[in-house]
């Protein structure tokens, strides 16, 4: 693997984005080989709990938005297709990679915890979120600001269950950064470490779940994400994809893009928000 790293630990699965000179930013290649990962731990009978981490500094400063990445098909390249067939490819694309691994990754049948430290920008909430479990570093921050390019929010828009509704919104509109104490204060995030310690705590949460049973593993997480089904969790997950598809088409109507601002901004943006650009 390239940007992923896999091992075992007795019982407990971790993987780690190794991507740490890029913030950890997501191309296809890492989240293809994390997909395959979290396969691979599901596929071990050994394995009763997974651990998603991540190297460097940052947990994951987002999609990768530089023009190299190869994220996906390169969207200069999809303008003749466009013409001819709508935002079909990249609805097809997002609806795939984006918000289809998340939603797997959600309900894989066995519990998994992500440990996140410094920034998670975005498609890095698309990662944590789809855990049943979130540790957090003292250092972490969240925030989902692409409502800078004139979308309302990422492809797998759990907001409103994570945050409640007008938290939300407040962090929807202003395209803001919540620090880990107040991640932990809504509900988010189920616990705070300093950072040093994150990935031993993390460790021994995951050795104190896998004591149990992992037929009482599996039926205790279906049974919670049932019930937030069952409150209309996974119809919303579809309509925000759509309405994310509807932002894409939006800004292409306005400006030929399907972002309001060109590949440059998005990237000096992605980089400058890892790096802190932003505050708490």
């Amino acid at each position: 693997m390239d940007y992923i790293e896999y091992e075992t630990d007795d019982r407990v699965a971790v993987i780690t984005l190794n991507r740490p000179d890029q913030r950890n930013a997501q191309n296809a290649g890492l989240l293809k080989e994390l997909d395959e990962a979290f396969d691979r731990a599901v596929a071990d009978k050994e394995v009763r709990v997974i651990v998603l981490q991540a190297n460097g500094k940052h947990f994951s400063a987002g999609h990768d938005l530089s023009p190299e990445a190869q994220n996906g098909p390169p969207w200069d390249h999809m303008f003749d297709d466009v013409k001819q067939n709508g935002l079909l490819a990249m609805y097809q694309w997002e609806l795939g990679h984006f918000f289809g691994y998340s939603r797997k990754w959600r309900d894989l049948p066995k519990p998994t915890i992500a440990a996140v430290q410094g920034a998670c920008i975005a498609a890095g909430l698309m990662l944590c979120w789809p855990c049943d479990l979130i540790i957090a570093a003292d250092d972490a921050r969240f925030a989902d600001p692409v409502i800078h390019m004139g979308i309302g929010g990422v492809e797998y828009q759990g907001h409103a269950w994570e945050f409640g509704a007008r938290k939300a919104k407040e962090l929807l509109f202003t395209g803001g950064f919540i620090d880990a104490t107040e991640a932990h204060r809504l509900g988010m995030v189920n616990r705070i470490v300093p950072r040093d310690q994150l990935g031993e705590a993390t460790l021994a949460l995951a050795h104190e779940i896998a004591k149990m049973h992992p037929h009482a593993l599996m039926m205790a997480k279906r049974s919670v994400n049932h019930a937030l089904d069952a409150q209309g969790q996974h119809n919303a997950l579809q309509t925000g994809f759509e309405t994310h598809s509807l932002g894409h088409a939006n800004a292409w109507i306005v400006s030929g893009y399907p972002v309001m601002v060109g590949l440059d901004e998005m990237t000096k943006a992605n980089k400058g928000n890892a790096n802190g650009g932003a505050k708490s």
